[in-house]
């Protein structure tokens, strides 16, 4: 009897958490509301969200005879959401999704949208740690599951339409946006950090036509930064500005991480570097203060 009533208390425990956990509102400094952790259509369609929401939603017409082509296979795959209530891309690009899901008669059982944070020290991570080994380093991102396995990903917005891209997914010849993200992923949780100090000309060769911008790569290592991956941060920050060597926002970002890290010399040096293509008196004095400090 014991047992039960200890096993009851249990799942009380774990129905309450989840129920505090799903559809959760945080508010910042600024006293703005926005969701966290797994969230679903009806949430999405209130107050404050709904007024955007609905909005896109309901503004978005699908390509009917894309979706035609579509309906068959969709259901076999699973889907999950990551966005960003505070997200201009999320406020438009979701609404269209579901849009789309609903027009294909998708089954929302099969779909997991989650919401992540603003704020730096919980950067684009979910309440719940959904986000965690997905590389989820731009909002929304759209992932596609068949039996259990990454098929493909749509990257902030679509290429061309989302049906479209649905499409194109399913038919097995899509490469998302951000694609030197994935390939630097790959490397970084497979072969690990060393490896890209080790071998960065290789991979420069390797990246080079498929990195459109510096931003592609220095957003990525925010996420790892602040994700408590510093030492993956800074080593892609640095090949970054091998990759982009005349960009003084690359070594600006790199000197940034060094200097919350107290690496003060390397920090300075990289400031300096960054003079060599912008004369920005902000950093100027930067460099002074921190040799100051020295």
């Amino acid at each position: 009897m014991k047992i039960i009533i200890q096993l009851l208390i249990l799942l009380s425990i774990t129905t309450h958490t989840y129920s505090q956990s799903f559809n959760q509102e945080i508010t910042n400094a600024k006293g703005t509301s926005n969701l966290t952790g797994k969230i679903n259509f009806e949430k999405l369609n209130t107050a404050p969200y709904g007024t955007w929401f609905s909005k896109n939603y309901e503004s978005y017409t699908p390509n009917e005879q894309v979706i035609n082509s579509i309906k068959t296979d969709l259901p076999n795959y699973t889907i999950k959401i990551f966005m960003g209530t505070w997200c201009g891309d999320s406020k438009r690009e979701v609404p269209k999704f579901y849009k789309v899901l609903q027009a294909a008669n998708f089954p929302l059982n099969r779909l997991t949208t989650i919401a992540v944070d603003a704020d730096r020290e919980h950067y684009k991570q979910s309440a719940g740690g959904e986000h965690e080994g997905l590389n989820i380093h731009r909002v929304p991102t759209f992932i596609f599951y068949k039996d259990g396995k990454e098929v493909q990903r749509i990257v902030e917005s679509p290429k061309t339409t989302i049906e479209e891209d649905i499409k194109n997914i399913l038919s097995g010849s899509y490469t998302p946006n951000y694609y030197s993200v994935t390939k630097m992923n790959t490397i970084i949780t497979t072969k690990g950090s060393d490896f890209l100090s080790e071998n960065s000309e290789s991979v420069v060769k390797e990246l080079k036509d498929i990195t459109e911008s510096m931003y592609e790569l220095n957003t990525y290592a925010n996420v790892l930064f602040f994700a408590g991956k510093q030492t993956d941060a800074i080593e892609i920050l640095k090949f970054n500005t091998l990759l982009f060597p005349k960009e003084a926002d690359g070594y600006i970002s790199l000197a940034n991480k060094l200097a919350v890290t107290n690496k003060l010399p390397d920090a300075i040096r990289n400031y300096e570097r960054s003079l060599d293509f912008n004369k920005d008196q902000r950093i100027v004095d930067k460099v002074k203060e921190l040799k100051k400090s020295l």
